[in-house]
């Protein structure tokens, strides 16, 4: 993690110690489960002959296992066997948890499973954290860095955000005056006649009217009708900076799956509408459209005229994939395929259309916890989502590159191959993040 998050202050780098432990802590998550193996980049990772610590977070939560499929989909059953065989090969490994961790559970030292053990251990902290009178961001970063329980992840991402505020005194009042500010948006800028907009604005409605039901096409749920309602309400009103620009409407998503889990239960390929207030439905878009607002802000010329930020990123890329795997990034140009054909949509739509839907919002949990050093961050989890195929698009043409970019093979992805993802990303930033001079432009 590069260091910290907007607004609350560093995440989970702030000190050198704090940076060095969560190091540790990586390489010792990824060693479990590659056992030797190598990442593009000549990095190699080898067994340690001594026993491993427990790892700070394993791909499920155990003793979550229910609001996992609930809140994330069913699809990922495929994949959890082999992230539950991973966790108990590491809990084999590993020493016992320590007593300081675990004697606010109930029978947490009589548990069988060393990964439930950690799990619950996890719980607890974020408990712990969440029912201080002030919340500490910076700790509630560093756990929620590694994975939110699903059921805690709506208060916890209004807090990431500094949508809600630390102090749990406050936050009732807050949320309130917000939510209510949210409704005179709506009347103000969208419940009017279009003889009261001006052709900027009309045309902006057109272009959303147009995007809507084009949403992460491959979600039913956001083809209800009352969702694609909600969404072209906020996307109508939102940041005023950059107003709306083609991919914000992807970014929505993930809050409105968080925040309608707060009201609907089960699979959210069950989810019924009709059982929501319309209270609740200004509440969640209300929340919506806030958070969306506060995660836009650090990145503003992302989404602006030509979108010069994530130009930026893609060059940046670029430069860092040929740095980590030269091979792979000489064979690209040789080829003559451009970064920009694929890693736009990456960047613009912040890989909600890469991987499987179901675990977007784990991917998120990592986003809202970066804060304001994101962008940065983002180069260094494409360039691993990129460098996961790395031998196999040293074998293609640009014909094939361009077709396999497109469609990679994400469909049957579970959380194990995400946690690879961002456990790659984590430690060539930490590797490369003291001499930048391979990004520079």
């Amino acid at each position: 993690m590069s260091g910290g998050g907007g607004g609350g202050g560093g995440g989970g780098g702030g000190s050198p110690n704090n940076t060095e432990w969560r190091f540790n802590q990586t390489l010792r998550n990824v060693q479990g489960m590659l056992k030797g193996r190598s990442f593009p980049g000549k990095v190699l990772l080898t067994r340690r002959s001594e026993p491993l610590s427990p790892p700070e977070y394993s791909p499920r939560y155990e003793n979550d296992r229910d609001e996992y499929e609930h809140n994330e989909g069913s699809q990922e059953g495929k994949g959890q066997a082999s992230g539950n065989t991973a966790d108990s090969m590491r809990a084999k490994k590993s020493n016992p948890p320590s007593t300081s961790s675990t004697n606010s559970l109930p029978d947490a030292q009589g548990l069988v499973s060393g990964a439930r053990a950690t799990d619950s251990a996890r719980i607890a902290k974020f408990t712990n954290e969440l029912s201080r009178p002030a919340v500490i961001l910076d700790k509630l970063r560093e756990l929620s860095w590694s994975g939110v329980p699903p059921y805690m992840r709506p208060n916890i991402w209004r807090l990431l955000l500094g949508y809600a505020p630390p102090n749990a005194d406050r936050r009732e009042g807050v949320l309130t005056r917000k939510r209510l500010e949210y409704v005179e948006c709506v009347s103000q800028y969208y419940d009017i006649p279009d003889t009261e907009r001006s052709d900027e604005e009309i045309n902006m409605l057109r272009q959303i009217a147009v995007d809507c039901p084009r949403t992460v096409p491959d979600v039913t749920f956001f083809q209800h009708p009352q969702i694609q309602k909600s969404l072209e309400r906020i996307l109508a009103i939102r940041h005023p900076a950059s107003g709306y620009v083609q991919g914000i409407n992807d970014l929505l998503t993930p809050f409105l799956v968080v925040f309608l889990s707060e009201h609907l239960e089960g699979n959210m390929d069950t989810w019924s509408m009709e059982k929501l207030s319309p209270q609740d439905v200004s509440n969640i878009e209300a929340d919506c459209y806030w958070c969306l607002s506060k995660f836009l802000d650090g990145m503003q010329d992302h989404y602006t005229f030509a979108q010069p930020g994530i130009q930026r990123l893609v060059f940046r890329l670029k430069e860092l994939v040929h740095r980590i795997d030269e091979p792979v990034s000489k064979h690209m140009e040789e080829q003559g395929l451009d970064f920009l054909q694929f890693a736009f949509r990456w960047f613009n739509c912040l890989m909600i259309r890469e991987i499987p839907f179901h675990l977007v919002t784990r991917l998120w949990d990592t986003y809202l916890a970066e804060g304001d050093y994101l962008p940065d961050f983002l180069v260094y989890i494409s360039a691993s989502f990129l460098l996961t195929w790395s031998d196999k698009l040293k074998k293609l043409d640009f014909q094939e590159m361009v077709m396999f970019l497109q469609h990679l093979p994400t469909r049957n992805w579970a959380h194990h191959e995400l946690e690879m993802v961002l456990s790659r990303a984590y430690m060539w930033h930490t590797m490369f993040k003291s001499s930048p001079s391979h990004l520079a432009s």
